[in-house]
C-alpha cells in the first residue's frame, strides 16, 4: 500500500522592491507583488485647508507644494491606518503636480520631495514605484498636489 503524499506547502513570497541600480533616490525601480498579497487602491487625495481665513479656492488656503504634499500624505497615512495598513505598505504612487505660480509655472519637485522624504526613504525604507507628472490644473485652483497610491500586504 503506497503512502499518501503530503500536500505541497507553498512558501508565501515576499513583496520585493527592486532598487534603482547605483542610486539612493527614494523610489523603487519596480515592485513585485506575489499572488498571496492583497492589493488596496487608494483614490487620489488632495490638500487640506491650512488657512481657513483665506478664499477656499486660493493657494493661500492650502499652502505651497511642500505644505500641500504634507497634508496629502498625512491624509493617505490616516486612510491606510484605518485599513490596518501603513505607509510602508505603499507599493505604487502617482503624483499630480500643478505648476506653482511662485516658481514660474513649474512644478515644485523640490518642495514635493521635502515632504515626500518625511514618509519614504530614511527611517521608512520600503520605497514605492512612483511617477510624478505636471498637470495643467486640478479641480480646485488652490490645489497644487494630488496623490493616489496602491498598497499591498501579505
Amino acid at each position: 500500500m503506497a503512502a499518501a503524499k503530503a500536500p505541497k506547502v507553498e512558501e508565501k513570497a515576499d513583496i520585493v522592491r527592486h532598487k534603482i541600480p547605483n542610486s539612493d533616490f527614494p523610489i523603487a525601480l519596480a515592485v513585485t507583488i506575489p499572488p498571496t498579497a492583497t492589493i488596496h487602491f487608494i483614490s487620489g487625495q488632495v490638500p487640506a485647508v491650512i488657512d481657513k481665513t483665506a478664499a477656499p479656492d486660493s493657494l493661500a488656503a492650502f499652502g505651497d507644494t511642500k505644505a500641500q504634499t504634507e497634508t496629502v500624505l498625512k491624509k493617505i497615512k490616516e486612510i491606510l491606518e484605518g485599513m490596518k495598513l501603513e505607509m510602508s505598505d505603499v507599493v505604487k504612487m502617482q503624483v499630480f503636480l500643478v505648476g506653482d505660480p511662485a516658481k514660474g509655472g513649474k512644478g515644485d519637485t523640490k518642495g514635493f520631495m521635502e515632504a515626500y522624504t518625511q514618509y519614504f526613504g530614511g527611517a521608512q525604507p520600503n520605497l514605492p514605484a512612483r511617477a510624478v507628472v505636471q498637470v495643467a490644473g486640478l479641480s480646485n485652483p488652490g490645489w497644487l498636489v494630488e496623490i493616489e497610491v496602491v498598497a499591498a500586504k501579505k
